[in-house]
């Protein structure tokens, strides 16, 4: 098998649970190949840096899998068929993916009572007597 990346662009006026269906039937059509999805990422709504179709904004959807090669050659022409789909491009990785790291969430921090803080009193505040410390003489 062999690793792949599939990016489309959905028309932005496709949200909700339309959208999750869309992504899902999509998904669906790999997994039903015997395809390995490794990640699935909904990079939301933006601009284009063209128009499509007189469209100026759009849906972007990266998938991440392993699949033979021809279940590439389904998996494009449903995109095709899906009017929703305004480009779709699949290329093939050489290498493996990169490790994808799950974040987890930060463990609270636990603060720890500051240390006391013995606090001495200003050169001015103390007294004459402290000032002057007897000099011993020498003889």
């Amino acid at each position: 098998m062999r690793n792949y990346e599939s990016l489309y662009i959905i028309h932005p006026e496709v949200v909700g649970d339309e959208l999750t269906a869309m992504v899902e039937k999509f998904q669906k059509v790999l997994t039903d190949q015997a395809a390995e999805i490794h990640k699935l990422d909904n990079w939301g709504v933006r601009k284009l840096a063209y128009p499509i179709k007189k469209v100026e904004r759009g849906n972007y959807v990266q998938t991440l899998f392993c699949a033979e090669p021809e279940v590439i050659a389904e998996f494009e022409r449903r995109l095709r068929l899906d009017e929703k789909i305004l480009r779709f491009l699949t290329v093939r990785f050489d290498e493996e993916f990169p490790a994808i790291v799950v974040e987890e969430p930060a463990a609270e921090v636990v603060e720890e009572p500051a240390a006391e803080v013995v606090e001495e009193p200003a050169a001015e505040e103390k007294s004459d007597s402290e000032d002057t410390a007897p000099v011993q003489e020498e003889k």
